[in-house]
């Protein structure tokens, strides 16, 4: 079949399968993934193309090898998208050489800093009024004596995330809570032993369990009016080192206050493309606190397509098929998750998101992204089952510690 375009996608996660999925969905075309190895996510797959080019996450390499790329696919309209954030960061960076040969639905690298850099993110979050956690950093050369200026438990993350999955040392997890001053001392020390020497992030503890949190995934046309919204409750996030803070299984969910708040940032700043925000409930103020706003679709952001939204076709419409399009505020109650239901039900702790988990499944409105009916053959269904059994060793060994000597 002629594809009217070729989806390039960077990365080769789940992520990276969801969006495969989300385009083969809407258009029948299987898109081209470029990814530095071959992930499980996307093997045995017969709706993508996958090819490995190796180091693509560096700068030297990145664009020769987007060259090398479009001039074998230069007889078709090609669109670039990122799943994850270096590759976002390398894609805004180099947008002006890449848009030569890709359509680029991203935004520019003032605006990148603006919103990236933390001291001016939060000063954004002030202006619009968005509530974050009390947040302070720590270095190199003060962590030693270094005493956080609000009360225990602490969070503690890498400022630089791409420097930190590079280096390595004994109990290395993506983010650290930390009880009390030794357990802060004993992880500053570890971290600040390996490779890994940029600013840490220290941050107050919210209280509340998973299902505090929300993550909402938007759309915003090149017209730079948002047209998609689509709010999701998770139940429960992953909870192995790599993966803290990952989400495993969400329920959508709706408030139009929080969307209208959001829209209104993204569109008086000048957004454009996808944007995926995390946040938790405070139940202390009754606000929502901002994490972060990653410049790309979440990793998770396939419960937006599962629940009725397809988010691929929001921009390939907008993009390259120049369809216009109206706002959305996604309210389709839909269970999207990567784990067995008897992990999610042991291990979940909010009853009454349990209960409606349990009612949607019983009504067929749920989906595991990387289990698709389509795209199934026996080797892969045997990997992917065998991932799916790993999640109860995980679990089981992980849950909720998320401390140095855990």
């Amino acid at each position: 079949m002629d594809q009217p375009f070729l989806p390039i996608l960077l990365g080769s996660d789940m992520n990276a399968y969801g969006m495969a999925r989300a385009f083969y969905e809407a258009y029948g075309i299987k898109p081209l993934v470029l990814g530095r190895s071959h992930l499980t996510a996307t093997q045995d797959s017969s709706i993508l193309h996958f090819k490995e080019i190796a180091n693509l996450n560096e700068q030297e390499t990145f664009v020769p090898a987007m060259e090398e790329v479009a001039k074998q696919y230069n007889d078709k309209k090609l669109l670039l998208l990122a799943c994850g954030d270096d590759y976002a960061k390398l894609i805004i960076k180099n947008k002006p050489q890449l848009q030569k040969y890709f359509t680029v639905p991203y935004i520019d690298e003032t605006l990148m800093d603006q919103i990236l850099l933390k001291e001016n993110f939060y000063k954004m979050c002030e202006k619009y009024n968005f509530k974050y956690p009390g947040t302070t950093t720590v270095t190199a050369d003060n962590y030693e004596n270094f005493i956080p200026p609000f009360e225990y438990p602490i969070i503690l993350k890498a400022s630089n995330s791409v420097e930190y999955w590079a280096c390595s040392f004994p109990g290395k997890k993506k983010v650290f809570v930390a009880h009390d001053e030794d357990e802060k001392t004993a992880i500053l020390k570890a971290i600040y032993a390996s490779t890994y020497q940029d600013t840490m992030i220290v941050q107050e503890f919210i209280p509340g369990d998973d299902s505090y949190m929300r993550v909402l995934n938007a759309y915003v046309g090149k017209d730079g009016k948002v047209k998609l919204m689509c709010l999701g409750n998770p139940i429960l996030e992953e909870h192995s080192p790599e993966g803290i803070g990952s989400y495993a299984a969400i329920i959508t969910t709706f408030d139009e206050k929080l969307m209208d708040k959001v829209r209104f940032f993204l569109e008086d700043i000048g957004y454009t493309g996808f944007a995926n925000f995390d946040m938790k409930y405070d139940a202390r103020d009754g606000e929502y606190k901002l994490f972060e706003i990653n410049l790309r679709n979440g990793r998770s952001s396939y419960y937006v397509t599962a629940a009725g939204y397809n988010l691929m076709k929001y921009v390939a419409d907008d993009h390259m098929l120049n369809i216009p399009q109206e706002l959305t505020y996604g309210d389709n109650k839909h269970l999207w998750t990567i784990i067995p239901n008897g992990v999610l039900f042991k291990y979940a702790s909010n009853q009454k998101l349990k209960i409606e988990a349990k009612k949607l499944i019983h009504e067929g409105k749920w989906t595991n992204s990387l289990f698709f009916k389509e795209d199934m053959n026996p080797k892969r269904w045997a990997k992917l089952t065998l991932n799916n059994l790993n999640y109860y060793r995980k679990y089981k060994k992980y849950f909720n510690k998320k401390g140095l000597a855990e």
